[in-house]
C-alpha cells in the first residue's frame, strides 16, 4: 500500500476526504530553503472552489507545518503539513456506500481494500487530497523560482472551447500565475464558464485539457530509458485524479507529420544551442534540451453526476441505478491546473536533486 512518490525528494500523502485531516510529508528537501506560508496559502487559494462552477464544499485549508521548518527555513528533515477537514457532510454518502459510482474509484477501492476503505467522499481517492499536494508543491515551486525555473499551466480547453497556446513563455507564465481562472486569451473565459454552467444545469459534468510550460531548466536532465523526463512527469500527472492522458510537445499530432515537419532544427545564438521549433516539447531522448518543456493533460469529466446512472450494488451484486447526492464539481479543470503546477514542481525538484544533489536547490 504505497502512497509515496519520488526518489531523492519525495512526497507522501495521507488522510481521507471526510477524515479529521489530510496531509503530506515532503522529504529530502535541503536545509535553508525559504518557506513562505503566505505563498503556500496563495497556492491553496487557486485550487479552492469558486462559485457556481465548483463544488459547494468550502474548506478554509488552514494548514499547519508541524515539522521540518524553523524560523521560516527548511531544516533538512521531513516537512509534515496538516490541513483539517472542516466542511464535511458524510450523510450525503450513506446511499452510495454500496452503489458504485460509474468511472469513480468506488468499485476498485472495494476490490483492493476488501470493504474496509473509507467510502465517504471518495475517501483516500478524493481530489480533496490534492490540497495537501499543493501545500507541499508550493515549497518546491518557491525553491525552483529562486533558481530561475518558472512553471505555468493554462486551461487549454473546456468542452468545445479552446484557449490559445503559449507564445511569449515568460510573459504568459507570469500572467497565468496571477489568475484564478487561468486562460491566456481573456475572451475565452466567458465561453468556458458557459460550458461548465450548461453541464451543471443538465446534472452533468464537462472535462478539458490543461497545457503546462516550464522555462529555465538546464539541458541534460533525465535518463535515457526508464527515468526519462517524460516518464517521470507522466507518472506524476497520472497520480492526479481525473488525468487520463498526457502528451509532450506536438504529442499525438506527430503521428500525422513527416520527419521534415516534426524535427526541431538546431541553431546557435549567443553561445547557446536552441531549436527553431519545439515539437519535441523540450525533451530529446528522455533528456531536457534547454528549450521550454511543454506538455498537455487531458482531464476527464467529473464522474459523480446528479443525473441517474446505471450501476451495481456491491453488497448484493444486483443491478441498480444511482443519482448521486452531495456536493460535487461540474468541472475540475480550472482547479486542477494548480495541482499540475505543484506536481510538476515536486517532480522537477526530484529530478534536479538526482542530477546535482539535494543541496543544489
Amino acid at each position: 500500500m504505497k502512497n509515496t512518490f519520488g526518489n531523492h525528494i519525495s512526497v507522501t500523502l495521507f488522510g481521507e476526504s471526510h477524515g479529521s485531516a489530510i496531509g503530506a510529508v515532503l522529504d529530502g528537501i535541503a536545509p535553508g530553503i525559504d518557506v513562505n506560508e503566505a505563498f503556500i496559502a496563495e497556492i491553496l487559494s487557486r485550487r479552492r472552489p469558486v462559485g457556481a462552477i465548483s463544488t459547494a464544499r468550502q474548506e478554509a485549508d488552514n494548514f499547519s507545518i508541524v515539522s521540518g521548518v524553523f524560523n521560516g527555513k527548511t531544516t533538512g528533515t521531513p516537512i509534515c503539513i496538516l490541513i483539517p477537514n472542516t466542511d464535511t457532510r458524510s450523510g450525503d454518502y450513506s446511499q452510495m456506500r454500496y452503489a458504485a459510482r460509474p468511472s469513480h474509484a468506488d468499485y476498485t477501492a472495494q476490490c483492493k481494500y476488501h470493504g474496509f476503505q473509507d467510502y465517504r467522499g471518495g475517501g483516500h481517492f478524493s481530489g480533496r487530497l490534492t490540497a495537501a499536494l499543493c501545500a507541499a508543491g508550493a515549497i518546491c515551486l518557491s525553491a525552483l523560482q529562486a533558481k530561475g525555473i518558472q512553471i505555468g499551466t493554462h486551461i487549454h480547453q473546456i468542452g468545445a472551447v479552446c484557449d490559445r497556446t503559449f507564445e511569449d513563455f515568460s510573459a504568459d507564465i507570469a500572467k497565468l500565475n496571477r489568475l484564478d481562472f487561468a486562460v491566456l486569451d481573456d475572451n475565452k473565459k466567458e465561453a468556458m464558464l458557459a460550458e461548465i454552467t450548461s453541464a451543471k444545469a443538465e446534472g452533468d459534468s464537462v472535462g478539458g485539457i490543461l497545457e503546462t510550460a516550464v522555462t529555465g531548466l538546464p539541458a541534460g536532465l533525465g535518463e535515457p530509458w526508464f527515468d526519462t523526463v517524460e516518464g517521470l512527469l507522466s507518472h506524476a500527472m497520472f497520480s492526479i485524479p481525473a488525468i487520463k492522458g498526457v502528451e509532450f510537445g506536438a504529442g499525438f499530432g506527430l503521428g500525422s507529420m513527416r520527419g521534415s515537419q516534426a524535427n526541431d532544427p538546431f541553431y546557435a545564438e549567443n553561445g547557446e544551442i536552441k531549436t527553431k521549433t519545439n515539437h519535441a516539447g523540450g525533451i530529446n531522448g528522455g533528456i531536457t534540451n534547454g528549450m521550454p518543456v511543454v506538455f498537455r493533460c487531458a482531464v476527464r469529466p467529473t464522474p459523480t453526476l446528479a443525473r441517474e446512472q446505471e450501476t451495481v450494488n456491491l453488497q448484493t451484486g444486483e443491478n441498480t441505478t444511482l443519482a448521486a447526492k452531495g456536493r460535487h464539481d461540474p468541472c475540475i479543470v480550472h482547479r486542477a491546473r494548480i495541482v499540475v503546477d505543484c506536481m510538476t514542481a515536486i517532480t522537477l525538484c526530484d529530478i534536479l536533486a538526482g542530477r546535482y544533489g539535494v543541496d543544489w536547490l
